[in-house]
């Protein structure tokens, strides 16, 4: 490499490095690319020829206690048993259209996600698991089985049914152990009521507990951010997810929050946490994921892509991936927004096309690859994209060497995997990985 060749990749780098959270790209394309899709697309056909060997089952359930400070997800804060109640006879009403047209393949994993489901009343919680079996046809024997929660909703009723129907992973967000950081984000969360609830969650032995935390909270340090980080570890979660804090102008908390507390911290507790988690014996799956061995559950679970094509998602703000198509509902933050999405999703009487999405060529088809394995431990696999792709990753994806020769990732035996500093830039790795047409999806989606 000559010299103008290393001044151009180490300015790259250099920019790279500078805003390590410029974007959290936790699907691919984001959501933020979807448009109407015209003409709308049967999910007859969609399905038919999806080549997954399996599939995934998700269920959004949108409804919270409060939205937190830091939250931009399709969520409302909404307890009203009979607002709920609605929604779910709708959710079962989209299932029943929809079981004919998925029904061809097994699902490998279900989960139910928000929001929080356990909002829901035990009832309602229950009907989600009958629609699952009953009218999905989804084996609880040979899928994994992932539900969220929130510690005050946390209850033996509630638990008990998620250990009657064989949950496998109870996944909670505490995001901080201290009440003064969870009251800067608008989380209205007492450390005793946590403790509490990670008491009752170890009294029913769930195969799987996860914890979520997040870390550069307004207030917070480093010092902060650990203790927070060891009491998670005295309950002895299997796994654990630690988030940089984002901000978006739409968000309760703005970015000029964050600026105005001068020192950005969020990359030093990263690392801090990363040296803590190690000396504990958990693996370093992602930038976010930490976790030890895999539980042994007594199933015998079907086998599913890391790709998560295949993705059945009910309910209105769920995301369904099929190779070729990603659609959901419309997306929306504000309360006037996402009460006027779910109105619309729960007057519906027939759920039967995709009317929003996006429609990935076979050149973001080949991104979504490489972004889906890049960001994970398990890496790039050359030889997988051959298979998939009918070309070599090296030729296909040039741009892929300014992360080996700039130190971030590192091929080894046809895997190409992230370096410890690259999996520290993941987010702003993932961000440059973009295509331009997505970007400009992006940047001109206009969020109500």
């Amino acid at each position: 490499m000559n010299p103008e060749e290393l001044l151009e990749l180490q300015q790259w780098k250099d920019q790279l490095t500078a805003d390590p959270y410029r974007s959290y790209l936790y699907s691919y394309p984001h959501k933020t690319a979807y448009r109407d899709l015209e003409p709308k697309l049967p999910l007859q056909e969609l399905w038919r020829n999806e080549p997954a060997e399996s599939f995934f089952l998700y269920m959004h359930i949108p409804f919270c206690g409060a939205r937190c400070g830091f939250c931009n997800l399709f969520t409302l804060p909404d307890k009203r048993a009979d607002v709920h109640e609605q929604y779910v006879d709708a959710l079962e009403r989209q299932a029943k259209q929809w079981a004919p047209y998925v029904g061809h393949k097994p699902f490998a994993r279900f989960a139910i996600g928000g929001g929080t489901p356990t909002l829901l009343a035990p009832k309602q919680l229950s009907r989600l698991f009958d629609i699952a079996e009953g009218t999905m046809g989804f084996d609880p024997q040979k899928a994994s089985i992932s539900v969220e929660t929130s510690p005050e909703t946390i209850t033996s009723e509630r638990l008990g049914i998620l250990k009657q129907r064989r949950v496998d992973r109870v996944s909670m967000g505490i995001q901080s152990f201290v009440e003064a950081e969870a009251a800067a984000i608008y989380r209205p969360q007492q450390p005793d009521e946590v403790e509490r609830a990670l008491e009752l969650l170890q009294k029913f032995d769930f195969p799987l507990l996860n914890l979520d935390l997040i870390y550069g909270l307004p207030g917070q340090t480093v010092s902060s951010w650990l203790y927070s980080l060891e009491r998670a570890l005295a309950h002895n979660p299997g796994e654990l997810f630690i988030y940089p804090l984002y901000t978006r102008e739409h968000t309760i908390v703005k970015p000029d929050t964050i600026r105005q507390l001068g020192t950005d911290l969020r990359l030093e507790c990263y690392r801090a946490a990363r040296e803590l988690l190690h000396s504990r014996g958990y693996r370093q799956y992602s930038m976010r994921r930490f976790a030890k061995e895999s539980p042994i559950t007594g199933k015998d679970i079907l086998s599913y892509s890391c790709q998560e094509e295949g993705m059945v998602g009910l309910g209105c703000g769920a995301r369904s991936y099929t190779r070729s198509v990603h659609y959901a509902s419309r997306y929306g933050v504000s309360r006037k927004a996402t009460e006027s999405i779910l109105a619309d999703y729960v007057a519906t009487e027939h759920y039967n096309t995709a009317d929003y999405g996006f429609i990935l060529s076979e050149d973001e088809q080949k991104l979504r690859f490489v972004v889906k394995a890049i960001l994970h431990q398990e890496g790039l696999d050359a030889a997988a994209y051959l298979e998939r792709f009918g070309v070599r990753l090296q030729e296909d994806q040039p741009q892929l060497r300014r992360l080996t020769d700039g130190g971030l990732a590192v091929e080894h035996e046809g895997v190409l995997r992230l370096t410890e500093e690259g999996m520290a830039y993941s987010d702003s790795i993932g961000d440059w990985l973009i295509s331009p047409e997505v970007r400009e999806r992006m940047e001109s989606y206009v969020l109500s």
